[in-house]
This record gives C-alpha cells, sequence and structure tokens, in this order.
C-alpha cells in the first residue's frame, strides 16, 4: 500500500508531541502538562491506525473483489490489526 503525503506529515506531528512531552520531562514540567500532552499524542496515534487499517482495508477488498471476490479474511485481518493495536 502506498501512503501519501498527508499520513506522512500526521507521523511526523504525533512525533513532534512525543518529542515535547519527553523536552517536557527533562525540564521538570508538571506531570498534568506532561501527560495531556503525551495523551493528544497516544489519541493522534490510535486514530492514525483507524485511518491506516480502514484505507487499506477498503483497497484490499476492491482488488480482492475484482480478482476472487473473497473477502472474509481481509475483515478478519483488519480486526485484528485494530485489536492489537489497543
Amino acid at each position: 500500500m502506498e501512503y501519501d503525503q498527508h499520513v506522512k506529515n500526521r507521523l511526523k506531528r504525533i512525533v513532534g508531541q512525543v518529542k515535547d512531552g519527553l523536552n517536557m520531562i527533562e525540564q521538570g514540567e508538571n506531570c498534568r502538562e506532561i501527560v495531556t500532552q503525551l495523551s493528544a499524542a497516544h489519541s493522534a496515534l490510535n486514530q492514525e491506525i483507524e485511518v491506516m487499517v480502514s484505507t487499506n482495508l477498503e483497497q484490499c477488498v476492491r482488488e480482492s473483489i475484482k480478482q476472487d471476490g473473497k473477502t472474509e479474511n481481509l475483515v478478519k485481518e483488519a480486526i485484528d490489526l485494530l485489536v492489537k493495536s489497543r
């Protein structure tokens, strides 16, 4: 699967949030502020995983329908990925 620039940009933003959290720890910031920062990164990462899995599933289903019409395993794999990410 090919990923567009939006996916890469969102992941870079998440990396920045995690780095900011680390900087906050190193600077002795308040725990509440650090947790808020890291929670934002966690939430954004979960959303990105959901987008990636759903986009990939859609593409795989379209391709499978063209080839043999079997999609049962694709849906199970996508659900397994989402469960694993939690």
